[in-house]
């Protein structure tokens, strides 16, 4: 007998989690669906930044709905995923970072988020471990930092206490539209559904391509590292505008640091390896930012799985192609902060037809309809390799 379901969400990863969960408190038949254990790709093991400031501006809106969910998730979930508003610090090594910065504050200020631009006294005046090499520094105080490992689980254990049906282990071999509804062939037997929330990740292009919207999505992993545990001494999470070094340290005393460029990851295998050489230039650039951490010893070193695409904007939203359909993958790194936001998006958008919050800017159909610009972040944070036709 084949089982039906309201909605199935594809891709057990926070988006999906999140999704599920929002549509379950609201009273949705829903099931989740996830090839391996929820939370086991990019979302379990990306840095952990809850970071408002320097967000694209299409995407201030919604990242504030989902800071605010953040602040609730503790209530909403049981457990706080060791969720702790460290706020953020951006930092310059270089005058035109120091114009990058003011840019970055202008924007978020204008979006209603409190960003604070120091200069390079004023911001060693407030965090006196930074080095003399640091030009400016903006302050988000709201800003937030959690723990990857922790969340979906957490989320996904939420949903399921909820009523939602949660099926790891599970791989979706076929979706097809049968009629009005979906018809999902997984190895645990089919079922058939009214929604279908393609929340795949990295393999969401995968997803979209059965029903005629391919995208140019590319996977890739940033290079991520973690210290021994030291004395704490830095609360808030650090992250250099050029990319260099991004870094936090938790309340175990570990520095958790990644950086670019982002290197290459393997979907079929399911890896993502690091160089040696890109930890040792993580670490260099570590000490440059903190000086003090120059004789920290490294004790493990990881990648992960993530979807970008060549505008550094995810898919969010409506199919082009196929009705009740709905898109949310090729996060680009930013999915961790916005994923309790995006699951209110979507199931306002399954359950109301509409969401007061804007998201046209991440619609499918901009591959379809116009040549997507490329960011011009691309050649500083990925290995060219990986690029599309690199």
């Amino acid at each position: 007998m084949t089982t039906h379901r309201t909605v199935a969400v594809i891709g057990g990863g926070l988006i999906g989690s999140w999704t599920a969960f929002c549509l379950r408190r609201r009273g949705a038949d829903v099931v989740l669906i996830e090839k391996d254990a929820v939370g086991a790709q990019s979302s379990g093991v990306n840095f952990g930044n809850v970071r408002l400031q320097g967000r694209h501006k299409a995407q201030y809106k919604l990242a504030l709905r989902s800071h605010a969910l953040w602040e609730q998730a503790a209530t909403l979930t049981g457990e706080d995923c060791e969720f702790e508003q460290t706020g953020h610090l951006y930092i310059a090594f270089a005058a035109a970072q120091d114009a990058t910065l003011r840019g970055i504050v202008a924007e978020a200020r204008a979006a209603g988020v409190d960003s604070q631009l120091l200069d390079g006294d004023a911001a060693r005046a407030r965090f006196p471990w930074l080095s003399g090499a640091v030009t400016s520094a903006s302050w988000s105080a709201r800003d937030a930092t959690a723990n990857p490992r922790l969340a979906t689980p957490a989320v996904a254990r939420a949903a399921h206490a909820l009523g939602a049906q949660v099926m790891e282990a599970t791989k979706v071999e076929t979706i097809a539209r049968e009629g009005d509804r979906f018809r999902v062939a997984t190895t645990r037997g089919t079922l058939t559904c009214d929604w279908v929330v393609n929340a795949a990740g990295a393999w969401g292009a995968g997803v979209a391509a059965t029903f005629g919207e391919p995208v140019p999505l590319f996977a890739a992993g940033p290079p991520q590292f973690v210290t021994e545990p030291l004395p704490r001494f830095i609360l808030p999470s650090v992250q250099a505008v050029d990319g260099s070094i991004i870094l936090r340290q938790v309340a175990r005393g570990n520095v958790v640091a990644a950086g670019y460029p982002r290197g290459p990851s393997d979907m079929l295998r399911n890896r993502a390896p690091v160089p040696p050489e890109k930890t040792l230039a993580g670490i260099r650039s570590m000490a440059r930012a903190v000086p003090r951490l120059a004789g920290a010893h490294v004790i493990r070193v990881w990648s992960g799985i993530e979807g970008y695409l060549p505008d550094m904007l995810p898919v969010i939203g409506p199919s082009g192609t196929t009705a009740r359909l709905l898109h949310a993958f090729g996060c680009c790194g930013h999915g961790f902060q916005i994923a309790p936001g995006v699951g209110a998006v979507l199931t306002e958008l399954i359950l109301d037809g509409a969401t007061p919050t804007p998201i046209d800017a991440f619609a499918i159909t901009r591959f379809r309809d116009a040549k997507v610009a490329a960011s011009s972040k691309l050649a500083a944070e990925f290995d060219p390799a990986i690029l599309p036709g690199g």
